[in-house]
């Protein structure tokens, strides 16, 4: 089974932090995005995954490739890679891996992150759909039904239809058959939205008599804004208590719920709540709630609530909220 992610999106709402680094692979404590995803898709299958399939843009460096095929490496798949030259919709996304479409297949859209049972049931559809119940999910793509079935695929309706949101989370027992739909499409231009849409690729294919079921996630957190990113950062704070602290704490007051990431350092300082402080940033004589400091970042005499510290940033007395991108320098 392979994990198809296109991630080739330039991730604009949480600029400035992915001028440099594309959304999927900004840290939450200390894993990203992309790896946490690999790693519940790995806890919650009933199969192996044997690859992973990287849409990416066509201007992603290749610290991008490397970061990517370590987390195959570390997990035991290979890593493959396709190009994206032009955002076209999230078809045309997929369809630019179609040289990797085939056998069985899941399509993850790397914007969420998620939590699900662990054998998830897959038999008896040849696409299973993850969706999540919203109150008003008239932003999303939402599925109709018939008993357990999908009976029709409606992207961002305009009247609240059904509850039920596709949240970009598909299993393919056959990709091939995806890949064939999308092309149908590209090849008569039909878009939706001005753009290619892959509820119309399953919309085709379910026209076609295959069989459409859904499943569902017990979480799904929102990571495409700056909000949102702290929020989720503070839900997994609270989650993932067994491994907050792997830096180091000197003469410090640490208010939980605190990440320490491996090799960062708080000296002199008070800290938290809600605090994530990534891998080899350096807090010294400050007090901080609320905020994110992004890896290799250093806060010096600050006084800091809400704030994100950007990779490689440097902030040096300062009381305010802050968002600040990588490699920046704010000094009082």
């Amino acid at each position: 089974m392979k994990l198809v992610i296109p991630m080739a999106g330039r991730g604009t709402r949480l600029r400035p932090h992915t001028h440099v680094t594309p959304k999927p692979l900004l840290p939450v404590l200390g894993i990203s995005m992309v790896e946490r995803i690999v790693e519940t898709f790995i806890r919650v299958l009933p199969k192996k995954l044997e690859a992973g399939v990287f849409v990416l843009g066509p201007d992603f460096p290749e610290e991008v490739y490397e970061q990517l095929r370590e987390i195959c490496s570390r997990h035991g798949m290979a890593a493959e890679f396709a190009v994206q030259e032009r955002a076209l919709g999230t078809a045309h996304a997929v369809y630019a891996a179609h040289e990797y479409l085939d056998g069985e297949a899941i399509v993850v859209f790397a914007d969420t992150l998620f939590d699900m049972e662990p054998g998830v049931d897959l038999e008896g559809a040849d696409v299973v759909a993850w969706t999540k119940w919203v109150e008003d999910p008239r932003r999303f793509g939402v599925v109709l039904k018939d008993g357990d079935r999908i009976t029709d695929f409606v992207e961002k309706p305009k009247e609240i239809i059904s509850h039920d949101a596709l949240i970009g989370i598909y299993f393919v027992r056959e990709a091939a058959q995806l890949r064939d739909a999308i092309a149908y499409l590209i090849e008569n231009e039909i878009t939706g939205h001005g753009e290619y849409q892959l509820t119309d690729a399953f919309d085709h294919m379910l026209k076609d008599d295959k069989v459409f079921k859904t499943t569902s996630v017990t979480e799904w957190l929102d990571a495409g804004t700056i909000p949102a990113l702290k929020d989720t950062s503070y839900i997994i704070l609270n989650k993932e208590t067994d491994r907050l602290k792997q830096g180091e704490s000197e003469d410090s007051v640490l208010i939980e719920p605190v990440y320490i990431g491996e090799g960062a350092r708080v000296v002199r300082s008070v800290v938290g709540p809600n605090v994530v402080i990534e891998a080899g940033a350096t807090v010294s004589d400050a007090i901080l709630k609320n905020t994110i400091v992004f890896g290799e970042a250093t806060v010096a005499n600050a006084v800091l609530d809400d704030a994100v510290i950007g990779h490689h940033a440097t902030v040096d007395g300062r009381a305010q909220t802050l968002n600040v991108g990588d490699h920046s320098v704010v000094r009082a």
